[in-house]
């Protein structure tokens, strides 16, 4: 019933996007994109990022330790 997609088709779609969002926000849109499918499959493997042990969820926005700054104000 429906033939695959090729070239001529691709290209349609592209330029149709390119219209809609414009040359400025493409990279914008990708990123996000990436960055939604990144998390989909870590969510999907089970993986949640807490076990890394990259120690960046332990800092707050300005470099302190949390977890001593909460036993100090203990």
């Amino acid at each position: 019933m429906f033939r695959s997609f090729g070239i001529p088709e691709l290209l349609l779609v592209l330029l149709i996007v390119l219209m809609v969002f414009g040359a400025t926000r493409l990279p914008q849109i990708g990123d996000a994109l990436g960055k939604a499918i990144r998390n989909f499959r870590k969510g999907a493997s089970g993986e949640d990022g807490k076990d890394q042990g990259s120690g960046a969820d332990k800092t707050d926005a300005a470099g302190k330790d949390k977890d001593s700054s909460n036993a100090q104000s203990l």
